[in-house]
């Protein structure tokens, strides 16, 4: 599904990743476990095509993404949601869901928009709220059903349990789990494994841009 072959990214001159390679298999959950500033988010935006390589390869189903813009990742079905959640505030849940499939072209919006409510039917109630009106852990949930709405093959998720209260964290953690057998694949960069370690089928740890070690 996903093969990273030693990628090297840098950031305003400074070397993050470090010949990184990594797989993902079809199906299959993986976590990118590091501290802060290992390179789990420079990972995350490099694939969507948001930082530039200086080397190495990225292959998405035997697809090379390196010259794709990020809107063309994501019409390939590679949904992406960043730790800062990347909300638009004045526009509407709803809008936000919407926001990657406007963007892509996609015709039936309202076949993806069913699909996100009946995983997360928790949002159809708050659809027409603006986005700046909800709370810290509400967006978290907006972010995933807009990397869900256009994350048809792949999700990229980034920190998605930072930072949200223990009932959300378990609500995020039980959406997550319920993709299992969609032949959709998910890639989870976090911090440590408190909240997902039952979830994941393989464990790649990352330490100053190197993939230092594979479980599972």
């Amino acid at each position: 599904m996903l093969e990273i072959d030693r990628l090297q990214v840098s950031i305003q001159s400074v070397e993050v990743l470090r010949g990184l390679s990594l797989t993902v298999g079809a199906g299959r959950m993986v976590g990118l476990i590091g501290r802060n500033g290992a390179g789990k988010t420079t990972t995350l935006r490099a694939i969507m095509g948001h930082l530039p390589l200086v080397a190495g390869t990225i292959h998405f189903e035997g697809q090379d993404l390196s010259r794709l813009p990020p809107h063309a990742r994501a019409g390939l079905g590679i949904g992406y949601m960043p730790e800062d959640r990347g909300l638009v505030p004045e526009l509407s849940v709803e809008e936000n869901i919407l926001v990657p499939l406007w963007a892509t072209g996609v015709a039936d919006t309202a076949a993806r928009l069913a699909f996100v409510y009946q995983v997360l039917p928790e949002l159809q109630e708050m659809r027409e709220r603006r986005a700046l009106l909800l709370s810290g852990g509400q967006q978290k949930l907006v972010a995933l059903a807009r990397a869900l709405a256009v994350g048809t093959r792949l999700l990229l998720l980034d920190e998605p349990f930072e930072g949200v209260a223990p009932a959300l964290s378990a609500r995020l953690s039980e959406v997550i789990a319920s993709l299992r057998g969609r032949e959709l694949s998910v890639l989870i960069a976090q911090s440590d494994l408190n909240h997902s370690r039952r979830l994941l089928d393989a464990e790649i740890m990352i330490e100053r841009g190197v993939h230092t070690s594979q479980t599972r």
